[in-house]
């Protein structure tokens, strides 16, 4: 069931724009540690038995995980809450992240990540632990993060949420962009964040 559901999560991310050709990876917690895609697979030709059995040390059972491993397994370690892990390069996010910078309170739905804001993490090298220290920081107790020069980490109890908090965090860059392109934005302020947040948490 999690392998399905594995594949399925990133068989969409790539027909939603969240990824392309063999970018990003995704993860599901498992009772000995997780599943990942394969490192350097496009979606099309991923099945079920591709997905690598990983433990939170990196140990693995047979094929070459993907290379932010480390990333994924830093999340489980340090966030007892999550269940799966997205990563994607969206072209919006990712375009926010090549500046370095926050995606802000531009609009109510950056509430579906439990934070007022996305923030961008310092930059480090892909697939080093470095970066996965970079991304626990800029998360924070966040479900999202952009990594500068590099794109998104969303994270969720489950698969889909994960997913989700994906497409919203994508859709919202998308607004920020476009807003900018034109004039400048009026953010949300605290006091209407924090009703979005409360509201979210109330089960929105």
């Amino acid at each position: 069931m999690m392998r399905a559901q594995l594949l399925d999560v990133t068989r969409r991310c790539a027909r939603s724009g969240l990824n392309h050709g063999a970018t990003g990876n995704v993860s599901v917690r498992t009772a000995a540690g997780f599943l990942i895609t394969p490192s350097g697979v496009p979606p099309d030709a991923l099945g079920e038995e591709s997905m690598i059995e990983l433990a939170l040390d990196g140990a693995a059972g047979p094929g070459k995980p993907s290379s932010e491993w480390r990333l994924h397994a830093a999340v489980y370690a340090s966030r007892s809450d999550v269940g799966a892990v997205v990563h994607s390069h969206p072209p919006f996010a990712t375009t926010i992240a090549c500046l370095r910078q926050a995606i802000p309170p531009v609009h109510y739905m950056l509430a579906v990540t439990g934070g007022a804001e996305v923030r961008c993490s310092r930059y480090a090298t892909f697939g080093t632990a470095e970066l996965s220290a970079a991304a626990l920081e800029a998360l924070g107790q966040s479900r999202a993060c952009l990594l500068a020069n590099h794109g998104l980490v969303t994270i969720g109890p489950d698969l889909e949420t994960a997913y989700r908090i994906a497409v919203e965090v994508e859709t919202v860059a998308e607004y920020w962009w476009r807003a900018k392109a034109v004039g400048e934005p009026v953010l949300l302020t605290e006091s209407e964040m924090n009703e979005a947040l409360k509201k979210f948490r109330e089960g929105y």
